[in-house]
């Protein structure tokens, strides 16, 4: 099951286990059960103290707990953990094990005294980058708190069960035997929705912050720069914004950052919050801006937050990213996540042998076409624009496989369903305006980004497509207020051009605290 390179790296890990650790799987004739005792066999072989039992009574199976010895743990694996499951396998090996976690102490005691009964299901693929983080934040409270069950349920291993519920799109989490939630979560994130007095705290503490010489809104890799650059300007330096990495935490690979030859979106994005970390800058995650405001000239500008809380700035960078644009046609919206999707790489598995539509010719929709062309039966490109945008190999790359239709100057203009979940696909042809229907199972939505600026609207200049508008020193209409990365106009919305927007608009901004001396 493991090669002797994983046993090897495994084994290494698994040094950091102090207490004992229990694995006991429940199995049935499938070979699937075979799969599960091998592997949790060759994992008990590599470390003394970690023991496996094959006598389960889960009436999931095959499935497998993981428990301190003597403690009752909600840890549980409906699936053989490996892909991108694997690091979720070994955290909770370790952490059952008595290895602490990387949680703030005021989050883990935050964990251990809520109030409630919590059993989570999450049903997760292997080939999903976003399910990782849902995974191995639930796994951890469960092992921080017993009154909290969390299975991780694969869902190629479950079909039934996915059918039933109704799964079109992973990660997607259930609580108590309702919807939680889908797409990717995090600690904090999970806690804001199950703890009632999470919002209040938060706001309460935030509002006591002093006042900061940099104020970043945002934290990917426009924001993170920013942040790195002013505070190694030694001023006082933070981040806000609703998760650190921001897009590139939905991006599988990532190839083009010049001296990194390849690394992963999840990966990069914690490399990003390291280096923020390592200059001592003040990290707010978990939070959404909703108001800026600007006063009078010497006072802070100041930013409200979702919850309440007002932050102030000196000086302000704006790098709040962009998300996914949506088609906008009929039932878009009634079928998100029930044959609607956006990320091929998560949710692709779902729809293996059946037929599926990516919208959009781009580099991202052809990319989509072809990653899908391996798992489904057949993948209709639709098209708006007469020829393809993407890049020549990918379109020649496309055009080869067997089970792609590409279909060119198309308007998408219906997504069709029973009611419960995605059916087909309408489109018009815009030569001779006659309309098609394709049937299908799911529908995967790559048409660029929108930026995350609606809240600024009335407030600073923006485009007609609403990006900030930004000077070549990443000046915006209002003094002291910067901007970097996909929410403006600089072209190319690209990882390595937010990164070097964010560090000119950090020195931009320690230009501007040079020039305007104030006291804060």
């Amino acid at each position: 099951m493991l090669d002797d390179t994983l046993k090897t790296q495994l084994a290494a890990y698994l040094q950091r286990v102090t207490q004992p650790v229990e694995l006991v799987a429940s199995l049935d004739e499938r070979d699937a059960s075979a799969e599960m005792r091998e592997l949790l066999s060759e994992i008990a072989a590599l470390s003394s103290l970690i023991t496996a039992r094959f006598d389960g009574q889960d009436a999931r199976k095959p499935s497998f707990s993981i428990s301190r010895a003597g403690a009752d743990m909600g840890v549980r694996f409906a699936a053989i953990p490996m892909g991108h499951e694997f690091t979720s396998l070994v955290l909770a090996l370790l952490q059952a094990g008595g290895h602490p976690p990387k949680l703030e102490a005021e989050v883990i005691e935050q964990i251990r005294t809520l109030d409630g009964d919590f059993t989570f299901e999450t049903y997760m693929s292997l080939t999903c980058h976003n399910c990782p983080d849902v995974v191995q934040a639930l796994n951890l409270m469960a092992v921080l708190n017993p009154r909290i069950r969390h299975v991780a349920i694969d869902g190629g291993l479950f079909q039934d069960e996915v059918e039933q519920r109704q799964i079109m799109a992973v990660p997607m989490v259930f609580l108590n035997g309702q919807p939680f939630g889908s797409g990717r979560m995090e600690v904090g994130e999970i806690l804001a929705k199950i703890d009632t007095g999470a919002a209040a705290r938060d706001a309460a503490r935030l509002a006591k912050k002093d006042v900061f010489d940099v104020l970043v809104v945002g934290g990917g890799p426009a924001g993170a720069a920013a942040a790195v650059y002013a505070a190694r300007k030694g001023i006082r330096t933070g981040i806000v914004g609703e998760r650190m990495g921001g897009q590139t935490l939905d991006t599988l690979g990532i190839e083009n950052y010049i001296s990194v030859l390849e690394t992963q979106g999840p990966k990069f994005a914690a490399a990003l919050e390291a280096h923020a970390k390592a200059y001592g800058v003040d990290l707010m995650n978990g939070q959404r801006a909703t108001q800026l405001d600007v006063p009078a000239a010497g006072a802070p500008i100041a930013v409200t937050l979702d919850n309440g809380a007002v932050l102030q700035g000196r000086t302000v960078i704006l790098a709040t990213g962009a998300r996914w644009r949506n088609v906008n046609v009929p039932g878009e919206a009634e079928y998100r996540n029930k044959g609607v999707a956006y990320c091929p790489h998560c949710d692709g598995p779902l729809y293996k042998g059946k037929r599926t539509a990516v919208i959009g010719g781009g580099n991202s929709g052809v990319e989509a076409a072809i990653d899908l062309a391996g798992i489904v039966e057949h993948v209709t490109l639709v098209e708006f624009a007469p020829a393809l945008k993407a890049d020549a190999v990918l379109v020649e790359k496309v055009k080869s496989l067997p089970n792609v239709s590409v279909v060119l100057n198309a308007q998408t203009t219906e997504i069709v369903g029973d009611g419960q979940k995605v059916t087909g696909l309408r489109y018009k042809d815009r030569a001779d305006g006659r309309e098609h229907l394709v049937e299908l199972a799911g529908v995967f939505v790559q048409i660029g980004l929108v930026p995350n600026t609606e809240w600024l609207k009335g407030t600073l200049e923006l485009s007609k497509y609403g990006e900030i508008i930004v000077d070549a020193k990443g000046a915006t209409s209002l003094p002291g207020v910067f901007a970097a990365g996909d929410a403006t106009t600089v072209p190319y919305k690209q990882i390595i051009i937010a990164a070097g927007d964010g560090a000119k608009a950090a020195l931009s901004a320690f230009d501007h605290l040079i020039r305007h001396s104030t006291q804060g």
